[in-house]
């Protein structure tokens, strides 16, 4: 094939892969990713999974720095009640 062709050949292929019905079926997936939730689904545990996996890996070895220290002191307060130094 001479040049002239091979350019044409190119220049068809291109034009299938970028125009048709693929562009249009990604332009709709695009616009429905887009589209912000109507609702949103939150579900509330009473363990916290990132407090579990931390103690398993404490009780394993020892961390190299304090990354989670303010987290797990956090969740620890938050789990204790307070004392107020009343008797009821």
């Amino acid at each position: 094939m001479n040049e002239k062709s091979d350019q044409n050949l190119e220049r068809q292929l291109s034009e299938m892969l970028t125009e048709g019905e693929m562009q249009q079926r990604d332009r709709e997936k695009e616009e429905r990713r887009l589209l912000s939730p109507k609702y949103e689904i939150r579900i509330q545990t009473q363990l916290d999974p990132i407090v579990e996996e931390t103690q398993k890996y404490r009780s394993m070895a020892k961390e190299v720095d304090g990354r989670y220290d303010k987290y797990m002191d956090k969740t620890i307060k938050k789990d204790k009640p307070e004392e107020s130094g009343e008797d009821v």
